[in-house]
């Protein structure tokens, strides 16, 4: 990890360093910037994530970090003594430090896992129904008409659409939770 502070990277943005310091954070695991000003800590997000192509995630828990959450891929805000406005600005909110842990391991790995599903749900669910309507065609001389009636096709896509991703939101966990904090390896088999 790096720590880095204001003046440092005052040093680094008007002297020109920015490739030296890219050099230096891709051998990092985190970079921790402590002690400066919120365009600093924006500066060094989108720097980051311009120049090195990586997805950023960035955390704060007051208005100084709004602007480095916004300029993040993922923004985690924390709701604590310092007000209210990095969870405004954030996609995820926590109480505490010690819910990260959590929410990426457990959360992000079921919301992954979640996501990859559905989405070979939805294209099964429009190449079976494409795929209906297509073989149709044949019985009736390609001439246009519709083998499903028009009520019929609302209601298809109605239930075949938003029914199973809700189940899937609410019931779909493929490993406990407990697993996921055991094992964290097991978020990388999923990509």
């Amino acid at each position: 990890g790096l720590v880095i502070d204001g003046r440092t990277l005052n040093v680094i943005f008007q002297g020109g360093l920015e490739d030296k310091f890219l050099a230096l954070t891709k051998h990092c695991r985190s970079v921790l910037c402590c002690r400066s000003t919120p365009l600093q800590k924006s500066m060094v997000v989108k720097l980051v994530r311009g120049k090195l192509k990586v997805m950023t995630l960035s955390i704060g828990d007051g208005a100084n970090d709004v602007s480095m959450i916004q300029a993040a891929d993922v923004g985690i805000g924390i709701s604590g003594q310092e007000g209210m406005q990095a969870v405004m600005a954030s996609d995820f909110a926590i109480t505490r430090f010690k819910h990260l842990k959590k929410l990426l391991l457990v959360h992000g790995h079921w919301c992954y896992a979640r996501l990859a599903k559905m989405v070979i749900y939805f294209f099964y669910k429009n190449v079976s129904y494409v795929s209906l309507l297509f073989w149709y065609q044949f019985f009736c001389g390609f001439s246009g008409t519709t083998m499903i009636d028009y009520w019929q096709t609302i209601f298809f896509n109605l239930f075949f659409t938003s029914i199973p991703p809700l189940l899937f939101g609410v019931l779909d966990r493929d490993v406990s939770g407990e697993t996921l904090l055991g094992l964290p390896e097991l978020y990388k088999n999923g990509q």
